[in-house]
């Protein structure tokens, strides 16, 4: 996912996607844990695209 990809969407879309990611985010922890977690990069893919939200969310309230 780009920044560039989210800047066109409103501001419920993001929260709504950035609320899936955290759901993501935390399942991933849980099979972290439990020794389950088959792709280890995904949680990192995961947190960026979260940071990235957060950016975009900013900049929307900022401009």
């Amino acid at each position: 996912m780009k920044a560039s990809d989210l800047r066109p969407k409103t501001k419920d879309e993001l929260k709504s996607e950035m609320g899936n990611l955290r759901k993501e985010a935390f399942n991933l922890r849980f099979q972290k844990a439990g020794g389950q977690l088959q792709k280890t990069a995904r949680a990192r893919h995961v947190r960026r695209d979260i940071a990235r939200i957060k950016t975009v969310l900013g900049e929307k309230a900022a401009g």
